[in-house]
């Protein structure tokens, strides 16, 4: 492919990530929606869990709450699952590894930043580990084979990521991710990223516990509710049916 037709195909792709925004703005739907509408032809179907081993490193974390920082895709149903997951005190949607000026949603979709959709999550180390978050992510949220996408999502700002807030987190996601590569559960090699964790910027207010306000919202139903379903076959012992908010 030479370089003038290369240029002109990624920034039709920029215009066209722009354009989900954009149609999102004028009709009052997140761009998620549309996207998916866009990418139905060739939506893959909703992310099946991958049964894995738990981690063989864990964070060593003391008290009661702790914080870890996970980027797989929209938002939404990242924050859905971890909120039904016991021992997680709250979670809520943000952006991970860009600027605070550009930390909104607008331009976030549009890729025009360096963040990730990314959710915070404060957990209870007495009641769950770090470790055991990363087996729940893995197995029924993202899909770690896919580079800067997760579905029917495309972009940089659906890159996955474990995003550790201390060194302890560090060693164990970079340890884990070790262990399933070698492991070789998925047909493709691993591309989620162990990203330094700079700062995490608190999204809109409407997308905070979407999936709670908007359990029959087309996006939610088709590509996420499958996985808070996957967490209850998968996980019993950690799911809980109330989430938390």
């Amino acid at each position: 492919m030479g370089p003038i037709l290369s240029r002109t195909i990624m920034f039709g792709v920029s215009i066209a990530c722009f354009g989900a925004v954009w149609a999102g703005v004028q009709t009052g739907l997140p761009a998620e929606q549309v996207a998916s509408r866009a990418f139905v032809g060739e939506a893959h179907a909703a992310e099946k869990a991958t049964i894995i081993p738990k981690p063989r490193v864990d964070a060593k974390e003391s008290g009661k709450r702790a914080v870890a920082i996970f980027a797989g895709g929209c938002f939404w149903g990242v924050e859905g699952v971890f909120e039904h997951t016991k021992g997680v005190v709250s979670a809520s949607s943000g952006y991970h590894g860009g600027t605070k000026r550009s930390a909104s949603y607008k331009l976030v979709s549009a890729g025009l930043t360096d963040h990730a959709e990314a959710v915070r999550v404060v957990y209870d180390p007495g009641q769950i580990s770090y470790g055991q978050l990363m087996q729940i992510f893995f197995s029924v949220i993202a899909d770690p084979t896919m580079l800067n996408a997760q579905g029917p999502d495309r972009g940089k700002h659906y890159r996955s990521a474990l995003v550790p807030t201390n060194a302890q987190q560090a060693k164990a996601a970079r340890a884990y991710i070790a262990q399933l590569d070698k492991g070789r559960y998925w047909k493709r090699p691993i591309v989620t990223r162990v990203e330094a964790y700079k700062a995490f910027y608190p999204a809109e207010a409407y997308h905070q516990d979407f999936m709670q306000k908007n359990p029959r919202q087309g996006y939610i139903v088709r590509w996420d509710k499958p996985k808070i379903a996957n967490l209850k076959r998968h996980f019993p012992q950690q799911y809980r049916a109330k989430p938390v908010s």
